[in-house]
C-alpha cells in the first residue's frame, strides 16, 4: 500500500491555528489538528494551551511525556493532517524490524560496528539478523498483547517458530538437530553451537515481556533436555518431535511447597507396582512454569533407592491450577497435583536412583539460559535509561547533566558489560566440553555467574526506577518497561536456584577442588 500523501504547510500557516476553536501543533515536522482531540486528551485539555504549544513546534514537550509509539497508534495517527514544507522527520523510534540499535551499550559489543569478537563467526551474524527480524515482526506484537491479557502465547507464533526449528535450536547443539533445516538454512546443525543458542535467547528477551517470555515454551527449554539426554530411544522418538513442533507442551516439575532450591527435600514419591511395570506417583509441585497447559511433566521423585526423574503424561490423577505471581499469567505458572498417577517404567529418565545427577546436570543449562536472559534484559534497561536521560529535562536542563544520574548509568553499564563478557567466557567453555564435563566443571562457574547477575539486576532495576521517577512505577507510558522490569526482576533471582544457595554451591565446589598439599 502506498504511503499517504500529506498536504504541506509552512510553519507560519500552522502558527495561525493557535486557538481552542482551531488548534494545530507540530511534532517532528508532522502537523496535527488536535482541536477536537483536546478535550479527549488523557492528560487534560489545558496542556494544549500552555506557552509554546498552540500553533507551534511541540516536539520537545511531546517526547518529554510520550513514547514514540503513541504517534503510530491509529487513533492518534489519524490526527495528522499534513507535514511541514521542506522539512523531514528527525526522530526515529519504535520497532524497526531487524535493526541494530545505535544507542551506546544497547547492544552487546559483538554487534556494534567497529568491534570484534573471537567467539562469533559469520553464521552467528547471519542467524542474529534473521532471528531479530522474526522476533520484531512476529513475536514482539504477540508478547505485548499477551503480557497484558495473561493469555498464553498464540499458537500461530509457536507454529511459525516450529517451522524455522527455533524450538529445537533453543535446546542447544546436539543430535536432536540432525537432519533439520535451521532458520531456512542460515546455519547447519553441524555448526550450531551454544553461541547460536545464546543469541536466540537474547533476541527473544528484547520483547521486554517477562511472563510471556517464560510462556513461550520455556518449559520445553528446561523440561525437554532430560528426555533428550536420559530418555530411552523409544521415548525420545515419541515425545521429542511433537514437542519441538509445538503440537504438545512439556514442563519441568521439581519445586515443591516443601522444597525449592533444596532438591534433596523433595517429598513427591514414586513407588513401583508389584509387577514392576509401573510407577505410582503421589505428591505436589509448585511454581511450575508452563504447567497450566503442559501435556508432559518431567518430575523429580523420591524413590526407594534415592531420587528418580520420571516423565509423566497429563491424564487421570494429574491436576493443575494456575498460580498468580508478579508477572503475567501468560507463563502458565501452576500448582500441580499427582494423585496416584500410574506411569510406565519406560518413562524413567536415567537410572533409577540416579535422579540427582539428572536434575543437577539439567540445572546447568537452565541457569545458563537464565544468565543469557538476565544480562540482555539489563541491557534493555540501559537503553531505556539512555534514551530517557537525553530527552527528559529536570531543573531546566537535560537529566544527563546531573552527576548523580551519570553515576547510576556508569554502574549499570559496567555491570552489563562485565556480565556479558563473563557469560561469553563460560559459553566458550561449554562449546568445548561434553555434557558430562559441563556438569562436573561448570556447575560452580554458572552458579556464581547467575547469582552475580541476578543480584546486579536488582541494583540496575532500582537505579532505573530512580532515573525514571514516578514513571518507573507506572505500568503505562514512558516508564512501562522499567516498571515491568522492576516488578519481575526477582524471578531470575529465585528460579533455577536462589542466589545465596547458588553462591554457596560455587564455593563448596571450589573447596572440594582445593589441593590437599597447598599452604600459605
Amino acid at each position: 500500500m502506498a504511503a499517504k500523501e500529506f498536504k504541506k504547510y509552512t510553519r507560519e500557516e500552522v502558527a495561525k491555528h493557535n486557538t481552542e476553536d482551531s488548534l494545530w501543533i507540530i511534532i517532528d515536522s508532522r502537523v496535527f489538528d488536535v482541536t477536537r482531540f483536546r478535550n479527549l486528551h488523557p492528560g487534560g485539555a489545558s496542556v494544549f494551551m500552555d506557552e509554546g504549544i498552540p500553533g507551534q513546534d511541540a516536539t520537545e514537550a511531546f517526547f518529554g511525556l510520550h513514547r514514540f509509539e503513541v504517534l503510530e497508534k491509529p487513533q492518534f495517527a489519524r490526527l495528522q493532517i499534513g507535514v511541514v514544507q521542506d522539512e523531514e522527520p528527525q526522530i526515529q523510534g519504535g520497532i524497526v524490524p531487524g535493526q541494530i540499535s545505535r544507542v551506546p551499550y544497547a547492544e552487546p559489543t559483538w554487534l556494534v560496528e567497529g568491534f570484534k569478537s573471537p567467539y562469533y563467526k559469520e553464521s552467528h551474524y547471519r542467524l542474529q539478523k534473521a532471528v531479530r527480524k522474526f522476533v520484531d515482526e512476529v513475536i514482539w506484537p504477540d508478547a505485548q498483547q499477551h503480557e497484558l491479557d495473561g493469555k498464553r502465547p498464540s499458537q500461530s507464533v509457536l507454529d511459525q517458530m516450529a517451522q524455522l526449528n527455533l524450538h529445537a535450536m533453543r535446546m542447544g547443539p546436539g543430535k536432536h538437530l540432525k537432519g533439520l533445516t535451521l532458520m531456512n538454512g542460515i546455519v547447519t546443525p553441524e555448526e550450531f553451537d551454544y553461541f547460536h543458542e545464546l543469541l536466540i535467547s537474547q533476541e527473544i528477551t528484547r520483547c521486554g515481556a517477562r511472563g510471556y517470555g517464560d510462556g513461550l515454551m520455556s518449559g520445553c527449554v528446561i523440561g525437554l533436555p532430560p528426555v533428550l539426554n536420559f530418555g530411552s530411544p523409544e521415548l525420545k522418538a515419541r515425545i521429542v518431535p511433537e514437542v519441538l513442533s509445538a503440537k504438545k507442551f512439556i514442563c519441568l516439575a521439581i519445586s515443591e511447597a516443601y522444597a525449592g532450591s533444596d532438591v534433596f527435600g523433595l517429598q513427591t514419591t514414586a513407588t513401583k507396582t508389584e509387577d514392576g511395570k509401573h510407577w505410582i506417583i503421589t505428591g505436589t509441585k509448585k511454581w511450575i512454569t508452563n504447567g497450566t497447559f503442559a501435556d508432559y511433566f518431567t518430575v523429580g521423585c523420591r524413590t526407594e533407592d534415592g531420587f528418580t526423574v520420571i516423565l509423566v503424561e497429563r491424564g487421570e490423577g494429574v491436576e493443575t491450577k494456575p498460580i498468580k505471581t508478579s508477572y503475567s499469567s501468560a507463563a502458565g505458572t501452576a500448582y500441580v497435583t499427582f494423585d496416584h498417577v500410574k506411569v510406565p517404567v519406560e518413562n524413567t529418565l536415567g537410572e533409577e536412583g540416579g535422579g540427582i545427577f539428572v536434575m543437577l546436570s539439567n540445572f546447568n543449562h537452565e541457569r545458563w539460559v537464565m544468565c543469557c536472559i538476565s544480562v540482555r534484559a539489563q541491557r534493555q534497561v540501559v537503553e531505556e535509561c539512555m534514551k530517557w536521560v537525553n530527552q527528559r529535562k529536570a531543573f531546566g536542563k537535560p537529566l544527563h547533566s546531573l552527576a548523580v544520574v551519570r553515576s547510576k548509568l556508569a554502574q549499570m553499564i559496567s555491570r552489563v558489560e562485565g556480565q556479558q563478557a563473563w557469560l561469553e567466557s563460560v559459553t566458550y567453555q561449554m562449546c568445548n566440553m561434553s555434557y558430562k564435563e559441563q556438569a562436573s566443571k561448570l556447575a560452580g562457574q554458572i552458579a556464581f555467574l547467575k547469582s552475580h547477575m541476578t543480584r546486579s539486576a536488582q541494583h540496575t532495576a532500582a537505579d532505573a526506577v530512580q532515573i525514571f521517577g514516578g514513571r518507573g512505577i507506572t505500568q503505562t507510558g514512558m516508564g512501562k518497561f522499567i516498571e515491568h522490569y522492576h516488578r519481575t526482576v526477582t524471578f531470575d533471582a529465585l528460579l533455577g536456584g536462589a542466589e545465596d544457595v547458588l553462591s554457596d554451591l560455587g564455593v563448596r565446589q571450589a573447596i572440594r577442588g582445593m589441593p590437599s598439599d597447598v599452604r600459605l
